[in-house]
């Protein structure tokens, strides 16, 4: 117990950290450490966790306006898409779940970064964008990771980095405290877990605060760049997570 409570603190504060800065990936972050050593449900619930406690932290000090416009689309989506993850959750290989979307991002972000003319979608209007929230939606249910699909569209829309944040964070935010809600009604958090949240929430703060001042300060070019790096390094960590898993069965 005390070596899974060292990694829970550890993959809080890096994830922390990566949240502040980008806005979103505290569960993929996460994962990476704590797929090690959690049993994939104590996991998943924390990332939910971690994640929301991140977002509520962002709403109050990395304000980034609320256009409702846009972000409705997203929001309708993602509450269609959460119930289907979260059924989805128990009957789910996560590990082959977290090699696909490794393997997705450490082939598409690279790609993306090293382009010189980053491609912007324009095609699909709202309805595209309700797609991308239902399937931000879907893998929030699955575990927290509601904004990894939706930033990356919001990457290759070419929205400004302060538009993108906004949409984002208050994506991940409605998302997350319905993902938690579901979890609490079907009784996936159990009183066994609530130590570990009481690990998560302060390991975390202090690198969100930080993760969120360096974000005030970067570029549009070094915004865009930190993303794609951060999805890329995430996708590694998974497949490195979950492919010697994969091997073994």
């Amino acid at each position: 117990m005390d070596n899974a409570i060292i990694v829970v603190a550890i993959g809080a504060v890096v994830a922390g950290f990566v949240q502040g800065l980008s806005g979103f990936a505290f569960g993929l972050t996460a994962m990476s450490f704590w797929a090690w050593a959690l049993d994939p449900k104590l996991a998943a619930t924390l990332a939910v966790f971690g994640a929301l406690t991140g977002q509520v932290i962002a709403a109050v000090t990395v304000r980034r306006g609320f256009d409702l416009t846009k972000l409705l689309p997203f929001l309708l989506g993602g509450l269609v898409g959460i119930p289907i993850g979260v059924a989805i959750l128990p009957l789910l290989d996560m590990q082959l779940f977290k090699a696909a979307l490794g393997m997705f991002l450490v082939l598409w972000c690279p790609a993306m970064l090293f382009a010189s003319h980053l491609p912007k979608i324009k095609a699909g209007g709202r309805l595209a964008d309700g797609v991308v929230g239902g399937v931000g939606g879907i893998m929030g249910g699955l575990g927290g990771f509601t904004g990894t699909i939706p930033t990356l569209w919001c990457t290759l829309r070419g929205f400004p980095k302060d538009e993108q944040r906004a949409i984002i964070q208050n994506f991940n935010l409605a998302a997350l405290m319905v993902t938690m809600g579901v979890y609490l009604a079907k009784g996936i958090v159990t009183r066994d877990m609530l130590p570990m949240f009481a690990i998560v929430a302060p390991a975390m703060l202090v690198p969100t605060l930080l993760g969120g001042r360096l974000y005030v300060g970067l570029s549009e070019a070094a915004f865009r760049k930190v993303v794609l790096c951060l999805l890329t390094a995430s996708g590694v960590a998974l497949l490195a997570a979950s492919v010697p898993s994969l091997l073994r069965g």
